[in-house]
This record gives C-alpha cells, structure tokens and sequence, in this order.
C-alpha cells in the first residue's frame, strides 16, 4: 500500500510539474496563435461594438489575429464562465465590464468566484454616466428634481434598460441618497428606455453619456449631472451629481480585459503592456471619444482593486435599495 500510495504521489508530483513547465515555456513565446476574445453580450450591443474598436489595434501589437466570440446570456455570466472554464495561458480573455462586480450580488448562485477565478488584466475606458430629465419638466439641476420629486411624490417616473444594470444601480443610489420619490419603470435595453425618456413618458433617468449626447445637444434632454467622481471632458461644462449638492454620490461604468484565474504572470505581464501599447493610438482614442468613451489605462493590480471594490459597493447598493436578486 505504500509503495502504492508513493507511486501515486510521484505520478501526481510530475504531472504538476510538467504542467507548470508547459505553462512556462508557453509564456516564453506568447502569443504564438490567435487569441479569442470572449465578448459576453449580443452582437450589435455597446460593449460588442467597443471591443470590435479595440480588437483590431490589439491584433497589431500582439501580432496575432484577436478572434470576437460572442457568448452572451444571463447578463453576461455565460461568457464570463466560458473564460473561467478555460485553460489558463493567455489565449482566452474577457472583455468584461462593471456587469461582473455587480452580478455577484445580483444573482443568488454563480458558477464561479467572481474575483477568485478571474485575473485582471487591465482597464480599457469608462462611459461616464449622465442624470438627464425630458426638457418639458422644466427641471433644470439636480436639486429641483429632489425638490419636485418631494413635493409631488409618484408623479415623475425614471426609466433603467434592465434590471441589476449599472444604471439601474446608479438611479438607486440616487434615490437612496437623496429620497427622491422616483418610479422606476424598467426597459429591456437602452433605447427603448431613451425612447420613451424623450417622449416624456419618463421624465429622468441616468444613462451613458454616449447613448444620450446627441438628445442633450439638440436639446431633447437635459443633463443635469455626471455620475462621476469628477467632470467629463467629454461635457466638461456639465457638473457632477456630487458637485450639484448629492454629496459623496458616484457612480461608473468601466471595462476591461480579464483572464482565467492562474494564468502565469508573465503573460497577463505581456497582455498588459500590449493592451496599454494599443490604447496609446491617438486614432483610437479618438474613435473611443466620439463614441462616448474616456480611454484608460493600468495595471492588473489597479483594475483587481476596482473590481474588489465595485463588488463590495454593488452588493450594498443592491441590498440598500432592495434590488430583487435573481435565481
């Protein structure tokens, strides 16, 4: 028995052995095929048509072609755990989005550890998000439609594209924060939810700055505030939410690259510097600016950060507003 049991552990022994030198040697000569870049919601959407922006340049630097696999489902959980499930060696990334941090709350089980089984790669760009109300209301900052709200409890309705979405959470918060007494009317995706914001069958809600620009600037809506920490140089002139009197509110919407958790790091390393190269493309920031998005930048360690925090701020939002949490 033990002549046995020492065979098997010699066995297992080199196994993970040669494994840990197979991955290595990978790492030597990474990427030497073409990666897949798992995109996990519908063709045609924003965060598809950001990483068809991005992918291009990315395939440049790394000098290999970036296949788009669209996997989407579940708010985004079935392409998230398509990468989870495969193999650690840099081939297979995520293009994820704050939807990761706040479906850790969202929904009562997952097939994974959001944090545990992914790594961070880097951070791509934000979309700052905008507090905006149809113009007919005649609320021109953020404090009127508290006040308007107060005075005239479940008269003004807020539009969200989906249950749990960042700006779903992002009108929570508001609500929260200020007591504002807003009713929430819910939309399967952004432009219906637009749609009807303009035909003043709602009259507020907090949206992506790019999905919403044009409908400020031909005066159709107006932007009473960014949800940001700080202004958008994208709408400089407008305030943030915070500035406007709703103190320490922020709220944001990023995106990034992730990979199976254990990945050697000398190839997260080498995806980083290639994802940080591509960013630096002046034609590609400025593709990235007219489609509403600020570019970034960093490291793994800074967007493990963000995504620790953002599922720690989500989870309290969801709790605090009492979001239905999904099955």
């Amino acid at each position: 028995m033990y002549k046995l049991t020492q065979s098997v552990s010699v066995i297992f022994a080199s196994a993970t052995i040669s494994i840990g030198v197979s991955l290595s040697a990978s790492a030597a000569t990474f990427p030497d095929k073409p990666v897949h870049l798992i995109v996990p919601f519908s063709p045609g959407g924003g965060t598809d048509i950001l990483a068809r922006t991005i992918a291009p340049k990315l395939a440049e630097v790394l000098g290999q072609p970036v296949i788009i696999e669209n996997k989407a489902g579940a708010g985004g959980n079935i392409g998230a755990a398509r990468v989870v499930e495969s193999k650690p060696d840099g081939y297979t990334l995520l293009f994820g989005s704050n939807t990761l941090s706040i479906n850790a709350s969202l929904y009562k089980t997952l097939s994974f550890d959001t944090i545990k089984d992914l790594d961070s790669v880097g951070l791509i760009a934000t979309a700052p998000l905008v507090l905006v109300v149809n113009p007919s209301t005649g609320i021109k900052s953020v404090r009127e439609l508290i006040d308007k709200s107060h005075a005239n409890p479940g008269t003004l309705n807020w539009s969200t594209p989906g249950a749990g979405t960042p700006h779903h959470l992002a009108m929570a918060l508001f609500n929260k924060k200020t007591g504002a007494n807003l009713t929430q009317v819910q939309y399967k995706g952004g432009g219906p939810a637009i749609t009807d914001l303009v035909g003043n069958h709602t009259q507020a809600s907090v949206l992506t700055l790019a999905s919403v620009a044009s409908y400020i600037e031909a005066g159709r809506l107006t932007a009473l505030g960014v949800a940001t920490t700080n202004r958008t140089n994208l709408m400089p002139d407008v305030p943030t939410v915070a500035e406007a009197g709703v103190e320490g509110y922020s709220a944001n919407l990023w995106y990034g690259l992730f990979v199976p958790a254990k990945t050697p790091a000398e190839i997260v390393n080498t995806l980083n510097a290639a994802l940080n190269e591509a960013l630096k493309s002046a034609d590609l920031r400025e593709t990235l600016r007219r489609q509403g998005y600020e570019t970034q930048s960093g490291t793994p360690e800074q967007l493990h950060e963000m995504l620790v925090n953002d599922v720690e701020s989500s989870g309290q939002t969801i709790a605090d507003a009492n979001i239905q949490t999904i099955d």
